[in-house]
């Protein structure tokens, strides 16, 4: 052979074992990433190939997969009561992705989750039918505070204190999933992600808000917990009015009349006194009440129920007079309804926080367990005596002080109002809070509740924790001892 064609040979030969090389490395070990590309086409395709799990409210499924014409996606998904879950499932859509529980447990409803396969399945790359999601919502509950929140803008969430159970979720202006589901919603979505008042925002979950006198539980725990005060009937240090530290200004009560100098926790949290709780937070100084919100939830970047909640905060590094408006929930406390209700919980619960979670399992298509959430995994917050004490407080402010519309007749009902500033120098309308808990000693049923409304329309005279909030609360706790 001549000197030419055997080099000629070789070099194609040292061709062909590169192309072979190459193909071997893209095959082998760029695969999956490439399979896992979302510019994949067939990734989408095996998605939607087959009718997706469901996600399961008390039995029943909330979603669906509805059939498409035409195109490459065999189907899409579909929900029942779309705008009444919205702020459980989130969105599965074949053009804008998916959120919440949607996003989350996507593998296993769409099938493609490794463990919803047999080794066989696992060698021939075989889909697998898709599992299911099982949520603790009570449908209940979740009517009552959709219905009850009707046209206003906000949020409630209602737990079971012992096992940490979300009984009920709902965020408005709602929206209904099933709209952007498809490929072509495109003008649905644009109004949607126009709109001014947010419908895809979870309000419930993911829109921290100044929480008003709501937080006076907290201060009041830390007062308690601290040694501060011995009782919520031990009378407090507290002039009227009082001045802010280092400032002029001089803090006012909502009811001039109402009986705050030097009031006892109890009737401060029975006539919502800032004079009251702003001393505390002074007194004891904003390391003290920061940890004791801190012990409640606050400052946690990473509250899972298994949806991501944005952190609640209290703040650091103040001077005394913001301190001192920290101790009404105001300065740069902010806090989504999970939180407030988790406080609640807390009390109730005689001072042990059970773990938030909306999903109790994640099975398979047999209904095999893959993921579950245990009720009851608790931490101390308070002492008992403390929750016993925050109880009876919040027992007055329903039964003699600004919560009577929470009033549920043959029922323990405890709660506090809030209203928080909003805008600067509160121009703005404020919000309006309630949280509150409910026992019914003859089921043993039970119940903590924090319903925010950020917006109902009235008239700024006109809004307070207990004409707009309270009466929210008031009709989940009931559907939840029914």
């Amino acid at each position: 052979m001549n000197k030419t064609i055997r080099r000629a040979s070789v070099f194609s030969l040292l061709l062909v074992l590169a192309l072979l090389g190459r193909a071997t490395w893209v095959q082998a070990y760029e695969g999956k990433a490439l399979a896992n590309d979302k510019q994949n086409r067939r990734q989408v395709m095996a998605q939607y190939a087959q009718p997706l799990g469901n996600i399961v409210v008390a039995g029943s499924p909330v979603t669906g997969s509805k059939k498409t014409e035409g195109g490459d996606l065999a189907y899409k998904r579909d929900y029942t009561d779309g705008e009444l879950y919205a702020a459980v499932t989130g969105y599965g859509s074949q053009a804008y992705g998916a959120t919440q529980l949607e996003g989350i447990y996507s593998d296993v409803l769409d099938g493609t989750d490794t463990r919803l396969k047999n080794p066989l399945d696992a060698l021939t790359g075989k889909q697998q039918e898709p599992g299911d999601v099982l949520t603790t919502i009570d449908p209940a509950v979740q009517k009552a505070a959709y219905q009850a929140l009707g046209d206003k803008k906000g949020a409630a969430v209602a737990i079971d204190p012992k096992t940490g159970r979300i009984l009920g979720m709902v965020s408005t202006p709602s929206y209904d999933p099933s709209a952007i589901a498809g490929l072509t919603d495109g003008a649905t979505w644009k109004e949607l992600t126009g709109d001014e008042d947010k419908p895809l925002v979870n309000r419930a979950l993911r829109q921290p808000l100044p929480p008003g006198s709501t937080f006076k539980l907290v201060v009041a725990a830390a007062a308690l917990e601290d040694g501060l005060y011995g009782s919520v009937d031990t009378v407090t240090e507290s002039p009227n009015p009082y001045r802010l530290p280092g400032s002029t200004r001089y803090l006012e009560n909502e009811n001039p009349s109402a009986p705050c100098e030097n009031a006892t926790i109890r009737t401060a949290l029975q006539y919502s006194c800032n004079n009251v709780f702003a001393k505390i937070a002074v007194d004891l100084g904003q390391d003290k009440v920061k940890a004791m919100a801190e012990k409640f939830g606050f400052n946690d970047e990473q509250q899972d129920v298994p949806v991501r909640a944005y952190a609640s905060v209290y703040p650091s590094d103040m001077d005394k007079a913001q301190t001192a408006l920290t101790g009404i929930g105001q300065f740069d406390v902010t806090a989504t309804p999970l939180q407030i209700a988790m406080v609640s919980a807390a009390i109730a619960n005689d001072g042990l926080m059970a773990a938030p979670h909306m999903v109790s399992q994640v099975v398979d298509s047999d209904g095999e367990t893959l993921d579950s959430f245990e009720d009851g995994d608790t931490r101390r917050i308070v002492s008992p005596s403390t929750a016993e004490q925050l109880r009876s407080a919040m027992v007055t402010v329903v039964d003699e002080g600004t919560g009577s519309n929470a009033a549920i007749g043959g029922a323990e009902v405890g709660g506090k109002t809030g209203t928080a500033q909003h805008g600067e120098n509160n121009s703005k309308t404020p919000y309006a809070w309630f949280t509150s808990y409910a026992k019914d000693a003859d089921s043993g049923k039970e119940v903590a509740v924090a319903v925010l409304i950020e917006d109902s329309g009235a008239a700024r005279s006109e809004v307070s924790g207990n004409g707009l909030a309270a009466p929210v609360a008031q009709k989940m706790m009931k559907a939840a001892l029914s």
